[in-house]
């Protein structure tokens, strides 16, 4: 494979691999870009390769990796479980084909800088989806942070309160099990805000944390509800809950506090619409809108959250066909994906042992990632 370069005409030659619900956001993301094109889609289930095909209009179906990548592509979108993304990454490395990963990268450290080091090493790009970082509301509160108007971030808040139906743990065979989902709530939705958190207010230094099933403990292995407290390298500090036993859905909230006492928060409700800034008090003054639209729907269907989506996919991927084609990193890398994924498997961690689990700084080679300390 070869990376056509800005002046080069040839089309970026993209692979679907996992044709699940959320295959459809990158498809359409990748569809809507100039230059770009999809030219083939692989599952283990042949007729739902073939079904999205001739929906999508692609020239290839497969039933496996190896054979997507024979189609000499130039990037592969990696929408399989989560914990097979690992082997998909590494195989399109050794192809030497750049990878658009969705979340989480992995369920794993270890399996998380294999990948990481595996790009690095043939030399291809490794990006990994979390769009909500595309919301401009987000983008605002980050800018507060660097242009001193919060300054260095000393509180921070992150509620994550859901709702699902059993059948949606039901509908896939993988869903709700530690072998096949590697988590419950913090692994598939709490995830995307706490890469948001993190992104706020920096490198995490330790977390305490607790987890349990509340709701869906006939239906699920993994846990539905998680509480956290998180201590930073800076001295900040934030608090962390997240659940999918929530009826009706209460959404998402992330409340950043800075050193100059300015506070900002960010809320998304109804889950899947835009995340919207729901507080803004610096300078003395205080500007806050509804968390809570009057009116909106609290329990929004699967297919509609992640249709609400697509134009910050669509974001995201344009990013990250920018950086293949400009040179340079994408806005997310794997090394980035890292961090969200140690601080929620650290709450595994100290809900299992009961104890706080220290972080050791993230390297950029393979080493323990984290410690459990007392």
């Amino acid at each position: 494979m070869t990376t056509p370069s800005p002046a080069t005409s040839r089309p970026l030659r993209v692979g679907i691999a996992g044709c699940g619900a959320i295959s459809h956001n990158h498809l359409t993301a990748f569809r809507s870009l100039d230059g770009v094109e999809v030219v083939g889609v692989c599952d283990i289930d042949p007729h739902r390769a073939e079904a999205t095909a001739r929906e999508w209009g692609i020239p290839h179906a497969v039933g496996t990796v190896d054979a997507l990548l024979a189609l000499d592509l130039d990037i592969v979108s990696v929408c399989t479980p989560h914990p097979t993304h690992e082997e998909v990454v590494l195989q399109a490395a050794a192809a030497g084909v750049h990878v658009l990963c969705e979340k989480p990268i992995a369920v794993e450290p270890a399996s998380a800088e294999r990948m990481v080091q595996a790009c690095d090493v043939a030399g291809v790009k490794l990006g990994v989806l979390f769009q909500r970082r595309f919301w401009p509301a987000a983008q605002r509160i980050r800018a507060a942070i660097d242009d001193g108007t919060l300054g260095r971030p000393i509180l921070g808040q992150c509620s994550v309160m859901l709702h699902r139906d059993p059948e949606y743990y039901s509908r896939d065979a993988w869903r709700g099990t530690w072998a096949n989902d590697g988590g419950g709530v913090l692994m598939t939705q709490a995830i995307h805000y706490i890469d948001l958190l993190q992104w706020f207010m920096g490198d995490v230094a330790e977390v305490y944390g607790k987890i349990n099933t509340y709701k869906h403990g006939g239906h699920i292995e993994v846990e539905d509800s998680a509480t956290a407290v998180i201590t930073f390298t800076s001295g900040a500090m934030a608090t962390l809950e997240a659940s999918t036993a929530v009826s009706p859905s209460l959404g998402v909230q992330i409340r950043i506090t800075g050193e100059t006492g300015a506070s900002a928060s960010l809320s998304e409700f109804p889950e899947g619409s835009d995340g919207r800034v729901d507080l803004w008090a610096a300078s003395g003054k205080v500007s806050t809108e509804p968390a809570h639209p009057a009116g909106a729907e609290p329990n929004v269907p699967l297919a509609t959250i992640n249709g609400q989506l697509i134009p910050h996919h669509t974001t995201q991927v344009r990013d990250f066909v920018r950086a293949l084609r400009e040179g340079g990193e994408p806005a997310i890398t794997g090394r980035d994906a890292t961090q969200a994924l140690r601080i929620l498997l650290a709450v595994y961690e100290s809900s299992r042992t009961g104890s706080p689990v220290r972080f050791t700084p993230l390297p950029e080679s393979a080493q323990s990632l984290a410690q459990v300390g007392g």
